[in-house]
């Protein structure tokens, strides 16, 4: 990661309106900017918003894989398949199309979770069973040196 690039952290809960559109935190709309990406979270079945800055490096990142084999073409088309450019309207709202909420099974209740250089959107019936990592945490804080 690189300096510079926007950092998100926190959580909220919310519920996406009739047309499908979820309200965008405000702490997190301005890191954002005005327009940026909405994409599936492989492995994990979520979604989320990447400024486009932090977009582009990871871009540029696929690029530069030196080996392009089937694999590689079939994860970078399915991801992109379910990747758009997007930007709130003017009450902070963006569309959520229904084949990215169909992949994160978001009907209505979801939970905006701030992770590092990117949000994650998750259907809150699904972060729910997201349990905290009790025992490996401090080994994984103690491998990083935190």
């Amino acid at each position: 990661m690189h300096a510079g690039l926007p950092r998100f952290a926190g959580s909220e809960q919310h519920a996406l309106d009739e047309k499908g559109r979820l309200i965008v935190p405000a702490r997190f709309r301005e890191r954002l900017g005005a327009q940026f990406v909405l994409t599936i979270a492989p492995p994990d079945p979520c979604l989320a918003l990447y400024p486009s800055s932090t977009w582009v490096q990871f871009c540029e990142r696929l690029e530069a894989v030196p080996h392009k084999d089937d694999r590689y073409r079939r994860s970078v088309r399915y991801l992109f398949a379910h990747t758009e450019e997007v930007g709130c309207d003017n009450q902070g709202r963006v569309v959520v199309p229904a084949l990215l909420r169909s992949y994160a099974g978001i009907e209505r209740q979801v939970v905006s979770v701030g992770l590092l250089t990117r949000i994650e959107i998750w259907a809150k019936e699904r972060y729910a069973f997201q349990k905290p990592p009790e025992g490996d945490m401090p080994d994984f804080m103690g491998e990083l040196g935190l």
